[in-house]
């Protein structure tokens, strides 16, 4: 009996050593971001215990760590862990797991609720448990939005009690980053260090010092880490994923190829007909589009409704470059139809903007296309960027109206408009024969910029051309507006003040009889207006020598823009509008 006692202890004691370093095995598979594999060996551990807390734990991890849409990835998770806590009595690092997916879904409360679950339920004499620590840390860290300074108390608390821990040192400085403290000589720096001293081989730990110098634009160590990487692991594939990118971006083709070779070698026995399309990429920056074509579509003919998004966007892009806007629309209407939350850009609508240009799409489809592609981004400047290739698309096109509704966004996003916002409006309706909504902007422009000529000239500018009938007379007080302005300084200010000064002369000599109001403003603009001086100085002998007339009313409608000869003086100047000087990109 004793005997047969001591060999049941040796056998859990060996199949535990052996669990343990199969669960080591997968977490490596996880750190290098082979997490097919990583699911692999744990469904190894959990054909023979399906009880096994750890191996459920971490292959809930694993999936959280793949590449499919981020709901998916939390839908998997949650089955997992919740069959997890079915079979192992709700094991506390299982309730960790299951609230790592709770803060992912966007649930704090019920997320703190398993995590202070766990850590009262493994909480000792000697205080809480590192194993928990660590695993509700790598949940916080890997969080949007989340406490990472409780993350950082819990883990350097675990790090205290088992220094040597690499995931927990790993962990350590993964939340340090997102506390805010991670730089080039910070904590974090320093963490992910000491994971290297504690285990040299441990290569995510390069990786990780790789990622923060790139958040800091580095190049030149994240390049070093990166190598460093894969020398610490030659078969550690995110090092060479990152590798290749890193050319790829670089247009170094040949470096990018062969680390896109390693790889995929590196991953083997583990194959994947989607590194295709990494093969689809390379051709398509060679402009090789035919390549890139038929790459793109092996991976859809293996994959068929599995295929990502991704696929369908590389396979627009290289139609639509090469001309064919049939297939190109195809490909962009499957991306639409299929397209990730966690993969979907502004870029995504623009090409489609292009696209359906290309196939006689409804200006409108286009419009709403660039303003669905700004709501994407989440910066302002960028919403701005995008909106304006927008501008920049209907201006050219002259569909000045379409360019009036992205121009009046722009406006509406920024917290300080400028004067060459309300001045490409105001300039924009016009244009579109839209002037009531010209001039509004152009008083808004004047109201908002007093100081300069901008809103003064182009108010009159549409007054001028609208109120020949109306009996209100908005052109008159413009001119007079524009006129005050521009008497600042009429050197700098002299063609809006020969505009403004022979619209009254001509409005008081024909519309209003006021012969000499007609005179005054006539001479005011002989003054300025020297290669007409002549011609004017005609008018106002005839208006002399004409007979006073009995002043009219009150003008309450606008006059003929004529001379009292019937024809406009030569070089009087009555349509042209000035465009702001700030404009210096224009």
């Amino acid at each position: 009996m004793k005997k047969t006692a001591i060999l049941l202890m040796y056998s859990i004691l060996l199949m535990g050593g052996v669990y343990a370093q199969t669960i080591q095995e997968g977490l490596n598979h996880i750190y290098a971001q082979r997490t097919r594999s990583a699911i692999q060996v744990f469904d190894k551990i959990l054909a023979s215990n399906p009880a096994h807390a750890e191996a459920i734990y971490w292959k809930g991890q694993a999936v959280l760590e793949g590449d499919e849409i981020m709901s998916a990835r939390i839908a998997e998770a949650r089955k997992i862990y919740e069959l997890g806590l079915q079979a192992t009595n709700n094991a506390p690092l299982i309730r960790v797991g299951m609230g790592h997916v709770e803060l992912l879904s966007g649930n704090a409360d019920a997320a703190r609720q398993h995590f202070e679950t766990a850590l009262t339920m493994t909480r000792t004499k000697k205080g809480d448990d590192p194993v928990i620590q660590t695993a509700i840390g790598r949940a916080i860290a890997d969080a949007k939005g989340a406490d990472y300074k409780y993350a950082v108390r819990l883990l350097e608390d675990a790090a205290s009690k088992d220094p040597k821990n690499t995931e927990t040192l790993l962990q350590l400085g993964n939340a340090y980053r997102k506390a805010g403290e991670g730089s080039g000589g910070g904590q974090a720096f320093q963490t992910y260090k000491k994971a290297l001293e504690v285990n040299p081989s441990f290569a995510v730990a390069s990786f990780r010092l790789a990622k923060l110098f790139e958040s800091q634009k580095n190049w030149e160590l994240v390049l070093q880490y990166l190598n460093e990487a894969v020398s610490r692991d030659p078969k550690f594939t995110a090092g060479y994923y990152e590798l290749f990118y890193y050319y790829f971006y670089r247009t170094k083709f040949n470096e990018a190829e062969t680390y896109l070779q390693k790889y995929i070698e590196s991953k083997l026995p583990e194959t994947d007909i989607a590194d295709q399309f990494l093969y689809a990429q390379l051709c398509y920056a060679k402009k090789d589009y035919d390549c890139a074509i038929r790459k793109a579509e092996q991976v859809i003919a293996v994959q068929g409704k599995k295929t990502k998004p991704r696929v369908y966007r590389l396979l627009a892009y290289a139609y639509f470059d090469k001309g064919d806007y049939i297939n190109a629309k195809k490909y962009s209407d499957e991306f639409f139809i299929h397209k990730n939350p966690d993969d979907y850009i502004s870029g995504d609508h623009k090409l489609r903007a292009d696209i359906i240009s290309k196939t006689g799409g409804a200006p409108d489809e286009i419009l709403v296309n660039y303003i669905q592609g700004a709501e994407l981004d989440t910066v302002l400047a960028d919403k701005i960027e995008f909106l304006k290739k927008g501008v920049a698309y209907f201006k050219e096109r002259k569909m000045r109206d379409k360019e009036a509704e992205l121009l009046e966004k722009i406006i509406s996003l920024k917290p300080k408009p400028t004067l060459n916002d309300y001045f490409d409006l105001t300039t924009c309706y016009y244009f579109s024969q839209k002037y009531s909504d010209s001039r509004k902007n152009a008083l808004l422009m004047k109201e908002k910029f007093p100081d300069q000529v901008y809103g003064y000239e182009w108010a009159f500018n549409v007054s001028r051309l609208v109120d020949t009938v109306k009996k209100d007379s908005i052109a008159v007080p413009d001119a007079l507006s524009l006129y005050e302005f521009s008497s600042q300084d009429t050197s700098k200010f002299k063609k809006q003040y020969i505009n403004s000064t022979s619209f009254l002369a001509i409005y008081y000599a024909n519309d209003a009889k006021n012969r000499n109001k007609a005179i005054e403003f006539m001479k005011k603009w002989q003054s300025a207006d020297v290669a007409n001086y002549n011609n004017i100085q005609k008018n106002i002998d005839i208006l002399m020598k004409a007979p006073a007339p009995r002043p009219a009313p009150p003008p309450k409608g606008q006059g003929r823009n004529q001379s009292s000869t019937g024809k406009p003086p030569s070089g009087s100047d009555t349509k042209s509008g000035t465009k702001p000087v700030a404009k210096s990109n224009r």
